[in-house]
């Protein structure tokens, strides 16, 4: 058998050292942070992006640059705009729904790279790199990052054994970003809780109207070092919202994003009608998101089965063993099963330790304070 190269067994023990890095329980922006430095040393890249994504919907949650983009916003809202406005086969949706895990530009399109649009429009001409690998990061629930890198005018494209680590480590990669979401306990301030912000953007881009608090909740996505530009989702979601008003997709976009501090917030948009100038106008909305809408997310991130996010649910509604054990038509004792099982997952010891960790540190501080008009705590 012949022996490895160097380059394989530096390749190996990256491979290995994320792994580690992915079962530590690192908070999120610290295992992405070690998982990237790793990646820097033994592929060389002029730049780097990794992505968050929500899992329903592959549209970005949060990005995180290092390498030459490390603080290197620049063009963030026109990459949200080719990303989530053009059909492209290399775009993160088209890859998620084709199950493709891991691609090169210059491989996947023989080297002509100026036939992508993002490459043409973006990536050449802005930032001089001449070779984009990308891979998706995700399992059975859905995508839930994706990781970009580039070479610039003088790098040798991405080889394929370069290809393959980044398939390989993808599901190290999964299992950190799950984690890394759920390892944070909220820590909002009270007084910082606010009910729904909407903003306008017109047909040319621009921020036409928005609802006060805009700029606080906007503040919110940008908390963490070497973040990308908070108006990335905004835009995302905007050009989304666009492809829906021309018939290219079935549904209205969202994201669910959880803050630096722990927060959940969801983003939705969607276009508005008008006459000329006013055609593409989209309003984007960004509220705290209910308990509902992130419990699902929350077991998906656990790892449960069908069975075990029945029985959470369940949990959740406040049933005991025999009312679950009746509503699933099983025995108390297979419901306590489950129940074991969940617990290990969640890392926790007693139902009421499950009600916390899934959602409710975000709202038992507020549990019994007024209720605003717009719907949610007022404090």
């Amino acid at each position: 058998m012949p022996s490895l190269t160097g380059a394989e067994l530096a390749l190996g023990r990256a491979r290995s050292d994320i792994d580690v890095m992915s079962r530590a329980g690192l908070p999120l922006h610290r295992f992405m942070d070690e998982a990237a430095s790793t990646i820097e040393r033994v592929i060389p890249i002029s730049g780097g992006c990794l992505s968050t994504l929500d899992p329903a919907t592959a549209m970005v949650s949060s990005t995180r640059k290092f390498a030459g983009l490390s603080g290197n916003n620049a063009g963030d809202v026109a990459w949200a705009h080719v990303e989530y406005g053009v059909e492209d086969p290399s775009s993160i949706e088209a890859m998620v729904r084709s199950g493709t895990t891991a691609l090169g530009m210059h491989l996947s399109l023989d080297g002509a790279v100026e036939s992508s649009v993002r490459m043409a429009e973006l990536m050449l001409p802005v930032f001089d790199y001449r070779d984009e690998a990308r891979a998706i990061f995700h399992d059975r629930h859905g995508a839930w990052g994706a990781i970009s890198v580039f070479r610039g005018r003088d790098d040798a494209p991405f080889s394929r054994q370069e290809l393959d680590f980044l398939a390989a480590i993808a599901p190290a990669f999964t299992r950190g970003i799950r984690a890394g979401l759920l390892s944070q306990l909220s820590a909002a301030d009270a007084e910082r809780a606010t009910g729904p912000v909407v903003m306008i953007i017109d047909s040319a881009d621009r921020l036409a109207q928005s609802s006060p608090g805009a700029a606080a909740q906007l503040e919110r996505l940008s908390n963490a070092p070497s973040a990308g530009d908070p108006l990335t989702l905004v835009h995302a979601l905007v050009a989304a919202a666009r492809r829906y008003a021309r018939c290219e997709a079935d549904h209205l976009p969202r994201i669910r994003v959880r803050t630096g501090d722990g927060i959940w917030l969801v983003l939705h948009a969607a276009p508005l009608g008008g006459a000329a100038d006013r055609a593409g106008d989209v309003v984007v909305t960004i509220e705290e998101a209910r308990p509902q809408e992130v419990m699902g997310l929350v077991a998906d991130a656990f790892g449960l089965t069908a069975r075990e996010r029945d029985v959470t649910t369940q949990v959740l509604r406040g049933a005991d063993t025999k009312e679950i054990a009746a509503a699933m038509h099983v025995s108390p004792y297979t419901v306590q099963d489950h129940l074991k099982s969940i617990f290990d997952k969640a890392g926790v010891a007693s139902r009421r330790e499950l009600v916390s960790r899934v959602y409710f540190d975000q709202y038992v501080p507020r549990w019994g304070a007024e209720v605003a008009p717009g719907g949610f705590f007022a404090a």
